[in-house]
């Protein structure tokens, strides 16, 4: 990931957004080289499924990639096969369908329930716990990436380090959590029971312009809205250096399957973060509560030994998010809720 690239200023539009997240360096490229078949891209409709698939198809154009979800949101399937994906309507609670899927030799799991968990948890220990363990079982010759979240972790000292990969894997509260550590050890069990080679993909936070934590705090900025500082810090990452990197975890699978945290290398105080933005959109921003002492932050020193730094600093992105909300473009109205500190989603 370390390779120089020219950043541009800003973003014209949407299309010229997803032009820049979904162009491969040549690290991806050769990673992908080196593990030859189609791709499955399960769960593809999610917010990054669209880039990774794209990015995908960009780094390797002569084998399949092929997207998987229910596609409920419009356009989004014929959006996916213009640009030379192959999509599949799929119903990923049923197991039959699995089993139809193609059995392509690299598998990204993307798929999961996190928003509405609350109030709807049989659903969410469905989709997070009992899906990967139909995947895990169908796919178990297969390289298989799947998509976790920094959320396994306790909260830890947000003056230290951050949870590294052998931090036993218990969070604090809430289903859609503890459910994501099941998902974790139904990939774990399948995986050593097969030998299944994999990764357990655990992301803190992507960013694109049209949502993320940056998106989240420079938007309540610029409305004049109170910034709620008790979840006080977070890591974060730009979109395309994290589809790149989970796409070239394919490459770096490990028998049996093995966790590797995946975001920005520096802890960052939301606090911080609001001022810059209130600097650069002429705004003071406001805040209500005080700083917890611990939260969901993670240590990416692994992701760096193994995929050297993100490509995009954490400065650049936030002068791309404010440039992009000063001009209103398009949002797509999901925040993260990255300050939810009780599990509840």
């Amino acid at each position: 990931m370390s390779a120089a690239i020219d950043l541009p200023r800003r973003f014209a539009d949407v299309e010229a957004l997803e032009d820049f997240m979904t162009a491969p360096g040549p690290e991806l490229v050769r990673d992908l080289a080196a593990v030859p078949g189609d791709i499955l891209v399960l769960g593809v409709g999610g917010k990054m499924g669209p880039t990774l698939a794209r990015l995908a198809r960009r780094a390797a154009p002569d084998r399949r990639i092929i997207g998987v979800a229910r596609f409920s949101e419009k356009g989004l399937r014929a959006g996916l096969e213009r640009a030379g994906i192959e999509t599949i309507a799929c119903d990923l609670l049923d197991r039959t369908a699995i089993a139809a899927l193609p059995p392509a030799p690299n598998v990204m799991f993307m798929a999961g329930f996190k928003f509405g968990a609350t109030g709807n948890e049989p659903l969410a220990w469905a989709m997070n716990v009992l899906v990967p363990a139909m995947v895990a079982e169908n796919f178990a010759d297969q390289r298989i990436v799947a998509f976790s979240t920094g959320c396994v972790y306790p909260f830890v000292p947000v003056d230290g380090p951050g949870a590294t990969e052998e931090t036993a894997p218990i969070p604090p509260a809430g289903d859609y959590a503890n459910s994501c550590v099941g998902r974790e050890r139904m990939f774990q069990y399948f995986s050593g029971r097969h030998g299944t080679a994999g990764r357990l993909f655990r992301l803190n936070y992507a960013i694109d312009m049209r949502y993320g934590v940056l998106h989240d705090v420079a938007s309540k900025v610029l409305a004049g809205q109170p910034i709620d500082l008790t979840m006080g810090h977070v890591n974060v990452i730009w979109q395309g250096d994290a589809n790149a990197i989970a796409l070239r975890c394919l490459e770096h699978a490990t028998k049996p399957t093995s966790p590797i945290n995946v975001s920005g290398p520096e802890t960052v105080a939301v606090r911080w973060l609001a001022t810059e933005f209130g600097k650069l959109l002429g705004k003071k921003p406001l805040f209500t509560g005080a700083e917890a002492p611990s939260g969901w932050v993670t240590c990416t020193r692994r992701m760096v030994d193994e995929f050297g730094p993100p490509r995009v600093p954490l400065q650049r992105m936030i002068e791309w998010t404010a440039d992009w909300l000063t001009r209103a473009m398009p949002s797509l109205g999901k925040p993260t809720h990255y300050e939810v500190r009780d599990g509840q989603y």
